[in-house]
C-alpha cells in the first residue's frame, strides 16, 4: 500500500528555515529508509498561490493566506505492507521533530493514495471515461 505523509506546522514554523541537526537527523532516517517513493519540503507560504473556485469564478491569491492557521511543509511518499508499518514510521519521524526540532510542533498527517500504482491522471482520466 502506497501512503503520503502531510507535514504540517503553523504559519510561524512554516516560515522559519528548519534547525540544521534536524535536517541532519532526517536526511540520516531517509537513507535507511528502503521503503520511500519519493519526499520534498516545500518553499515557504509567501511563495505560494492558490486559485479558487468559488460561486462559478475563479480567483487567484498570492500567500501568505490570512486564512491559514497550519501550513503544509513538505510531504513523502512510500510504500509499506501494512498500515501499522506506515504509522510506527511515521512516529520515527515525529520524534525526530520532538528530538532535534527545537520547539517545532505540528502535525503529520498520513494518507493511503488512491489508484495503486498508477498516477492520479490515469485514474482520473478512467473514471472520466467510465461516467
Amino acid at each position: 500500500m502506497r501512503y503520503m505523509y502531510l507535514v504540517l506546522s503553523s504559519l510561524e514554523h512554516a516560515s522559519a528555515a528548519p534547525p540544521p541537526r534536524l535536517m541532519e537527523e532526517m536526511d540520516k532516517l531517509s537513507r535507511q529508509q528502503t521503503h520511500m517513493q519519493s519526499s520534498g519540503g516545500l518553499m515557504p507560504i509567501n511563495q505560494a498561490v492558490r486559485v479558487r473556485l468559488k460561486g462559478g469564478k475563479l480567483s487567484v491569491t498570492d500567500g501568505p493566506f490570512a486564512e491559514s492557521k497550519e501550513v503544509i511543509g513538505g510531504y513523502a511518499i512510500f510504500e509499506f505492507a501494512s498500515r501499522q508499518e506506515a504509522i510506527d514510521s511515521m512516529m520515527s519521524f515525529m520524534e525526530l521533530h520532538r528530538l532535534y526540532g527545537e520547539g517545532w510542533e505540528g502535525v503529520c498527517e498520513m494518507r493511503e493514495l488512491m489508484g495503486g500504482e498508477e498516477p492520479a491522471c490515469a485514474l482520473i482520466d478512467a473514471q472520466a471515461a467510465s461516467g
